[in-house]
């Protein structure tokens, strides 16, 4: 699935989509579920909470998004 496509889905604009993922901007409660929904999924495994996390490059506020998608789609959530 795409940002674009994701964004459609959960009816938030592609960039809100980027956001998420470089950790710029935590989601609510209600745009988390629309996205985990969108993967079959709970909340829990689409987002993950870590106060210390290893790697601070990816992560800001303990917030992570990290969906793994099967097949080489490079276009996809991760």
């Amino acid at each position: 699935m795409t940002q674009k496509e994701l964004a459609k889905h959960v009816g938030v604009s592609r960039q809100t989509i980027m956001a998420i993922e470089a950790s710029k901007y935590p989601p609510s409660l209600e745009i988390a579920f629309r996205i985990a929904r969108c993967f079959a999924a709970s909340v829990e495994d689409v987002f993950l909470y870590v106060k210390d996390y290893e790697d601070q490059d990816k992560i800001k506020e303990g917030l992570i998004i990290e969906v793994q998608m099967g097949g080489d789609d490079d276009d996809g959530v991760r």
